[in-house]
């Protein structure tokens, strides 16, 4: 029989490829598929809590370790405090992993005194946690708590990190053309699954799932009775509006949520151009498009910052562009997004999102609108940068908008604004 792998060290890889690289942790936890959930949830609460773990490292550890013994020790660490594990294992288990490429038993030694101290002083090291900076407490860079502060206000802005730090739940956008919502649920009773209706929107049905629950496992799934789906990806659909019979493009699709909700409101009827840059992400495009039966979709490989390369001299009468962003509104979900943001950072992105903006509004028809979206709560990104764009652009104007604050909305943040041109 195959030895069991130790999964402690299998999270402890990821993290130090991080610390690294720079990686996506998500990118190697989707290739896990022994101790998946087990591993998801460390690697994702050592990163959620990179400055609580970086904090207690700096208490009592007195050189600077590798990356590989800083990944180990922080799995440890996260464990004995925020899980609900038996302490033995996680010492042990993490402490043979420390051996994996220490060269000797000196990591070994260091990760297993701070490990057994941290057992023995949980309680006050707690305690002593609740004393710190919020962007210690609340483990949000200093940098991004004090834009927020400004933006929203103190208790806002804590409410928003506290929000960053819950566990991300799992929901599901039922595709009510493909099967009837009672039914639907009806299902997913019979397979044991109880879910709860989000209350967010009263067009399309969203239902939360209980934790745990393997998504492709869910009944429905191949016959593309869903989709996942947070409900703040209806606020853009929703302003944009696509009809029957119209020419829509959605310009930055992938993995084509959005796609499959407007193909729902269009009926099959007109054209609907689902389009995305990278060679993987058109493959997702198109694996749903298979899986949500949305045949009469087509699907284009291209640049939203040179749209007519792959469009030619095609015009639509409506746009959504879901441009990419900071992700601050879903920092949930994209734990370690809330790492890689900067002042130089934002100019960049917006630079591109203004570019994106620009060239995808000129494939607009005569009094053609356009929504543009972002899952940022940065006003650099949103109103800002609307604001700037229609004042440059005397040829269009701004409608309106919308946004999702996550605490108030219990969905990820949003932001979409609706341009129409004259």
């Amino acid at each position: 029989m195959a030895e069991k792998r130790n999964s402690r060290l299998t999270a402890a890889r990821i993290v130090a490829e991080w610390f690294e690289l720079g990686s996506f942790p998500d990118r190697q936890l989707a290739r896990i598929t022994q101790d998946h959930a087990f591993i998801l949830e460390v690697v994702n609460g050592v990163v959620r809590n990179l400055a609580v773990l970086n904090w207690l490292e700096s208490r009592w550890v007195q050189k600077e370790p590798s990356a590989f013994v800083k990944a180990v020790l922080h799995v440890g660490l996260y464990q004995l405090l925020f899980m609900e594990v038996e302490s033995y294992a996680a010492i042990n288990e993490t402490v043979d992993a420390a051996k994996d490429r220490s060269g000797g038993t000196g990591a070994a030694k260091m990760v297993n005194a701070v490990l057994r101290r941290a057992q023995r002083e949980r309680d006050a090291v707690l305690k002593d946690l609740e004393q710190q900076p919020a962007h210690i407490r609340l483990s949000h860079p200093e940098f991004l708590l004090k834009r927020w502060e400004k933006q929203y206000g103190r208790d806002d802005a804590q409410r928003l990190a506290e929000w960053d730090n819950l566990p991300p739940a799992t929901t599901l956008r039922v595709d009510q053309s493909a099967v009837d919502a009672g039914e639907f649920v009806d299902k997913l009773r019979e397979a044991d699954i109880e879910p709860l209706l989000h209350p967010f929107s009263d067009r399309e049905i969203f239902l939360v799932l209980p934790r745990g629950i393997a998504v492709k496992k869910v009944p429905g799934y191949a016959e593309g009775w869903f989709t996942i789906q947070d409900p703040a990806t209806s606020v853009s659909v929703d302003l944009l509006a696509p009809r029957a019979g119209e020419a829509v493009l959605d310009a930055c699709a992938a993995p084509g949520g959005k796609t499959a909700m407007m193909a729902g409101r269009m009926a099959g009827r007109g054209s609907l151009v689902a389009m995305d840059l990278h060679a993987d992400r058109i493959k997702v495009l198109e694996e749903n498009r298979q899986r949500l039966r949305m045949d009469w979709v087509e699907i284009v490989q291209g640049d939203a910052r040179r749209p007519e390369e792959a469009l030619k001299d095609r015009r639509f009468d409506a746009i959504l562009l879901d441009v990419p962003c900071l992700n601050t509104g879903v920092l949930r979900r994209r734990a370690d997004a809330r790492w890689r943001i900067d002042s130089g950072r934002i100019e960049k992105i917006a630079a591109l999102q203004y570019e994106i903006l620009t060239a995808c509004a000129g494939m607009l028809k005569e009094k053609g609108r356009l929504v543009y979206s972002t899952c940022s709560l940065e006003t650099e990104e949103n109103e800002d940068l609307i604001a700037r764009w229609v004042s440059d652009h005397p040829g269009f104007r701004m409608v309106k908008t919308g946004k999702c604050f996550p605490p108030e909305s219990e969905t990820d943040g949003a932001f979409a604004a609706l341009i129409r041109r004259k």
